[in-house]
């Protein structure tokens, strides 16, 4: 039978991780990007509990970038009028 944890389930747990950890972070870093962040801020989103934390912290932050919005129309776009 041997040991429950062998040398081998460490090297699946590094291909796991491998796949896993980019597939987490890549949105994260767009997003970030996007926003007008450091994109290596979305690193931060790979410790268990702090990924809560960085999207509670961008939500309800001012974003840096994406246009001058008044109630969902552009500032200087023209209106249609009916």
């Amino acid at each position: 039978m041997g040991d429950l944890f062998q040398p081998w389930h460490i090297l699946i747990l590094l291909i796991m991780a491998a796949v896993i950890i980019p597939i987490n972070v890549i949105p994260y870093w767009m997003i970030f990007k996007k926003a007008g962040f450091a994109p290596a801020l979305s690193l931060l989103t790979v410790i268990p509990g702090v990924q809560l934390i960085v999207l509670y912290v961008i939500a309800f932050s001012d974003w840096k970038s994406g246009g001058n919005f008044v109630q969902g129309i552009p500032q200087g776009a023209s209106q249609i009028q009916g």
